[in-house]
């Protein structure tokens, strides 16, 4: 697709959300403030006036049942453990009402330090969600990653099932894959709603 018909897609698909007021509602979990700037790029891409950022420390996960479309930020810590803010209310996540919502995830993580584990977490939170009846979008190519977790990868292996981000060995390919993945689930939506 080229650059300028891709822009009016998005630009037109950004205006119908506008016009029906669908807000995107970005919630997350950041001990280090990383999955949190990723947070305020994405939101910084698709607009303030669309984007409603939650840190999990501060809000209760039963907000996220006043928005029809969710990005859901969470990192991976140590040997593939959750975040303490999605590790406190992991509980509270599968009596929500998440039925329909169309859900987009980044996930964070250190493919070489932790290969064994890389972005566990995102792949966690795919699974604990998905029985509640959520569409997701967003998922992101295998390639150009080195890791060996098979957590947090589709059912046939070949993507992952969010974004994915490793702010330790390639920080540098960050902005670009968040601005493409922004790209990705704006035209994802489109043919949702």
């Amino acid at each position: 697709m080229t650059g300028q018909i891709w822009y009016t897609r998005c630009y037109s698909l950004l205006a119908m959300l506008r016009l029906y007021i669908m807000k995107i509602g970005l919630f997350y979990g950041s001990s280090t403030c990383y999955t949190e700037m990723v947070a305020e790029k994405i939101r910084d891409i698709l607009g303030e006036d669309l984007v409603d950022l939650h840190n999990l420390k501060e809000v209760s996960p039963r907000l996220m049942e006043e928005y029809s479309i969710l990005i859901l930020g969470i990192p991976t810590w140590d040997f593939g453990e959750l975040q303490e803010d999605w590790e406190a209310i992991w509980p509270q996540l599968t009596q929500l009402n998440l039925k329909g919502k169309i859900v987009a995830m980044y996930g964070m993580g250190d493919q070489f330090g932790y290969s064994e584990w890389f972005l566990d977490a995102l792949g966690m939170l795919h699974d604990h969600i998905a029985p509640l009846g959520v569409k997701f979008i967003g998922f992101w190519p295998t390639d150009g990653f080195e890791f060996t977790s098979p957590k947090p990868l589709s059912a046939d292996g070949k993507q992952f099932v969010g974004l994915a981000l490793d702010e330790v060995n390639q920080y540098d390919l960050s902005e670009e894959r968040i601005e493409q993945w922004c790209e990705q689930i704006l035209l994802e939506m489109e043919a949702l709603l």
